[in-house]
């Protein structure tokens, strides 16, 4: 009765959908930041569409985060689009639901303990200082497409044992899978999904003879591939060899490509802010340079920390969330949200609120500090690695490995942004500036 009587007194939210079939899709894809900014204006901060072959219902703000995470696999469902699907693969933590999902999350977390984060510590800070290094003697470089390999190079030495340096035709292979993560699933030899299917059976292919490694030599790997392959619930039952293949896979993409944009970013803010970036060297020059860091120092280094975080809220990597299937028709807002329809939140947006953060165009890392904390006055008002059940698995990997880059390069380097490029920020598949960010490099003089 009460279902009905929603149906019957509640209004769909405002909005259009567009053509048939293709809604809006096209107008999305074209620029979704400038798509969504104009229909949240225009209709406030819930609104209908019709995305991707799907009616859809867009939700902006704390509430609406806090309404979404709350329901998580009660009255929502996890759905991708079908390329992500399979080049993701079944078993992948990205498209399990329920409680498949719940059950695996928490053998994949055993990957990410803080025993684990500190042993990845000594890795990834050779790793930067190597590309550090590298980089000064470029003098001059495109910083995206440089991070690009410096976070890939981490993830594959972490995540499988490999070094890409050694191994050009990996990254090679590794580019051509992801790039196919957002594509139209049609499978033909010259499309980029049917490169990236090819690409995919190459890398598992990859991941089968380190995984036989592995079993001869189990007590040797200390990277996440060794982890999982010796991971066990609470029964005492392992992850299958697909599991692990599939799930492995899925945390190079999502421990590569993110990281890259929020590192960018931050090297962008700064260069635009200089008296940040002095702030954060003051900070800097209280700790030992000559000390390996550990998880311990970076989490004493507060004013980073807030660096971090500003840079997270006002450039995330992903503007918005991955789509959920209304499972048990719903209110939100006053409105009726329909049975089968699918439902996002928008990332972007919700961290503009001015409701929630003074003057939320300005880059100001006080507002995390300990007498404001702007992020604390409304819960989900901060959701960089989304939030609730399906929060970022890698999320403390990812703020390590931020913190210690971060560290390394203020402590160090200068850097300044070579005129003449556009900066114009991209938002798919990642955020990102247009021009690959052109830099001048150098190491400080004391």
């Amino acid at each position: 009765m009460a279902s009905l009587l929603t149906q019957q007194t509640l209004p769909l939210p405002p909005g259009r959908l567009g053509l048939p079939i293709i809604g809006e899709s096209i107008n999305y894809l074209r620029d979704p930041a400038r798509f969504i900014r104009q229909r949240q204006k225009q209709y406030g901060t819930i609104f209908k569409t019709h995305l991707f072959g799907r009616p859809t219902i867009v939700l902006i703000g704390a509430d609406a985060a806090r309404f979404l995470f709350t329901n998580e696999s009660q009255r929502f469902e996890m759905t991708n689009i079908t390329s992500f699907e399979v080049l993701l693969g079944a078993n992948s933590i990205g498209v399990k639901t329920g409680n498949a999902h719940q059950t695996l999350r928490k053998q994949l977390l055993q990957a990410f303990v803080p025993r684990a984060l500190t042993e990845y510590a000594i890795t990834m800070e050779d790793l930067t200082r190597r590309y550090l290094h590298q980089w000064e003697c470029m003098k001059t470089l495109t910083w995206y497409p440089e991070l690009k390999k410096y976070t890939l190079d981490i993830a594959c030495k972490l995540f499988v044992g490999l070094d890409t340096a050694s191994d050009e035709n990996l990254e090679k292979v590794y580019e051509a899978w992801s790039d196919g993560l957002l594509s139209i699933p049609i499978r033909f030899p010259l499309s980029k999904f049917g490169r990236a299917v090819r690409a995919r059976e190459q890398l598992l292919a990859r991941i089968d003879e380190l995984i036989v490694q592995r079993q001869k030599q189990p007590a040797v790997y200390r990277d996440v591939l060794g982890i999982l392959l010796q991971a066990q619930d609470e029964d005492g039952n392992r992850l299958s060899i697909e599991d692990v293949k599939d799930n492995v896979l899925a945390m190079l993409v999502a421990g590569h490509e993110t990281l890259t944009s929020a590192l960018t970013s931050l090297c962008l803010l700064l260069a635009q802010h200089p008296e940040v970036l002095q702030a954060a060297r003051l900070e800097q020059a209280q700790f030992v340079q000559t000390q390996l860091l550990t998880p311990e120092h970076l989490k004493q280094m507060t004013y980073l920390e807030q660096v971090l975080k500003e840079v997270l809220r006002m450039l995330p990597p992903v503007v918005r969330s991955g789509s959920r299937k209304v499972l048990e028709e719903s209110e939100f807002g006053g409105y009726h949200i329909p049975r089968n329809w699918d439902v996002f939140y928008q990332i972007q947006e919700t961290h503009q609120d001015l409701n929630l953060y003074a003057q939320p165009e300005r880059f100001d890392p006080q507002r995390f500090a300990c007498e404001r904390t702007q992020d604390k006055q409304k819960v989900f008002s901060h959701i960089p690695f989304g939030g609730g059940i399906r929060e970022c698995l890698g999320k403390e990997f990812a703020r390590l490995e931020m913190r210690l880059f971060a560290a390394l390069l203020i402590r160090d380097y200068e850097w300044e942004i070579l005129p003449g490029q556009n900066l114009e920020r991209l938002v798919l598949p990642f955020s990102r500036p247009r021009d690959g960010f052109k830099v001048k490099f150098w190491r400080r003089e004391d």
